[in-house]
Order: C-alpha cells, then sequence, then structure tokens
C-alpha cells in the first residue's frame, strides 16, 4: 500500500509539473505573439509614413518638372514668334 501512495504521489508530481510547464509555455508563447504583433504594427506604421513621405516627395517633383516644361515650352513659342517677326512688341507696330 505504501508503493500506491508513493506512486501516487509521484504521479500527482508529475502532473503538476506537467501543468506548470504548459502554463509557461503558453505564457511565453502569448508574449512572442504580442512582440510580434507589436513588431508587425510597429512595421506597418514605419512602412506607410515612408510611403506618405515618398508620395508627398512625387506630388512635389511632378509640380515642379511640370512648372520647368510649361516654362521652357513658353520661351520656345516666344523664340519662335521673334523670329518670324510675330513678338507682341513687333504686332503693335
Amino acid at each position: 500500500m505504501a508503493n500506491v501512495r508513493i506512486m501516487w504521489a509521484k504521479t500527482e508530481e508529475w502532473v503538476q509539473s506537467t501543468k506548470d510547464t504548459t502554463n509557461a509555455t503558453k505564457d511565453r508563447t502569448a508574449s512572442a505573439a504580442q512582440f510580434a504583433k507589436d513588431r508587425t504594427a510597429s512595421a506597418t506604421q514605419s512602412t506607410q509614413e515612408f510611403a506618405q513621405h515618398g508620395k508627398d516627395q512625387s506630388a512635389g517633383f511632378l509640380q515642379q518638372t511640370g512648372e520647368q516644361v510649361k516654362n521652357i515650352a513658353q520661351n520656345a513659342v516666344d523664340s519662335v514668334k521673334n523670329t518670324i517677326g510675330m513678338a507682341e512688341n513687333n504686332a503693335k507696330k
């Protein structure tokens, strides 16, 4: 009978040890999952900010380039008018 009690006590210790290990593993898994979730959210935010910054820079660049093209085209028109004698000053004379 003493052997049965010892075996029962050992079984209970083993079951408790298994429960403790399971709970510790569950806690570590939950912590790792939260860490991964936080890192993913942070990476997503950084990516969105980077994309917005790139978009803003592209818009500014395109606007500036458009203005330059417009000025170049206007200068070309003025040069052609001057060359063929159609400049505004010549038209008024």
